[in-house]
């Protein structure tokens, strides 16, 4: 299996059977060994796209709490070159944020050419929690749909190719992992009560989800829903669709100056 992404207008189910490990998934240790193969193609692809310095991929990772994207980022892009990624979290807004608009925080943190920039939530924020919680009126976010469109669609023509993931849990397995959250001093930290008064609206996030989804998928900046519950089936089918996208953008290594290859006779010439 291989993700396809959502059409645009096309509202996804998201039903907890959707967050279920896909049955013509191959076994876990062949899931974990094909990983490791994208992995390592992926760490050559982003040496080439570092080096050439012309591209840049943004990923963006939206979830319900403790829908896997601390993990997602960890277990996919744990093993690329730190110089040439950058992790951004978006939490409440700050005083500061607040005061200019809501994609400005977003902008500052697009990636620049030769990196990888991953969005641990996003601007995606500004018509889910601000609709479910009521933060703004409808008037305000609603116009959101395409003036994110228009912003993705002004990202991608200046070189920065967009991919947007949506790691879908079912309830059951939100639960589960709230719970093994809780009783892990390791992790107990993580928890926020706030994630509980969350399950309670899970019908109107799911219904936010729906419309951010199939008004925002578009050709430049595709949505993805992943099947969650499994987290080696979530990181593999992730890592399928990076790095196509970075095959997709074939970056190169740039040819060195011939200026510059003329100190190769001389290095040799004086080490003789």
């Amino acid at each position: 299996m291989s993700l396809q992404p959502i059409k645009l207008g096309k509202a996804p189910k998201l039903s907890d059977a959707d967050a279920k490990r896909p049955d013509d998934l191959p076994g876990k240790a062949e899931r974990v060994e094909q990983l490791l193969a994208l992995k390592e193609q992926m760490t050559e692809l982003q040496r080439r796209l570092f080096a050439q310095g012309r591209q840049a991929l943004l990923v963006v990772l939206q979830a319900r709490d403790a829908g896997g994207k601390d993990g997602t980022i960890r277990r996919v892009f744990g093993s690329i070159n730190p110089q040439g990624c950058r992790v951004t979290g978006y939490g409440k807004p700050t005083e500061r944020e607040l005061q200019q608009d809501y994609l400005w925080r977003v902008h500052t943190a697009v990636p620049r050419r030769g990196m990888i920039g991953i969005f641990n939530r996003s601007h995606y924020e500004d018509v889910l929690v601000v609709r479910v919680k009521e933060l703004v009126p409808e008037s305000v976010w609603r116009p959101r749909y395409e003036q994110i469109n228009d912003f993705e669609r002004m990202l991608s023509e200046n070189d920065v190719t967009i991919l947007k993931f949506f790691l879908h849990v079912s309830k059951d397995e939100q639960r589960r992992r709230l719970l093994r959250r809780l009783e892990d001093p390791k992790r107990n930290w993580k928890f926020n009560p706030e994630d509980l008064k969350a399950r309670n609206e899970w019908d109107a996030y799911s219904e936010a989800y729906r419309e951010a989804l199939s008004r925002c998928s578009t050709d430049w900046a595709p949505w993805y829903v992943v099947p969650a519950d499994s987290k080696s089936s979530r990181d593999l089918l992730v890592a399928q669709v990076v790095v196509d996208a970075l095959e997709r953008m074939d970056p190169e290594f740039p040819t060195a100056d011939p200026d510059v290859l003329r100190y190769v006779s001389a290095l040799d010439t004086s080490e003789r």
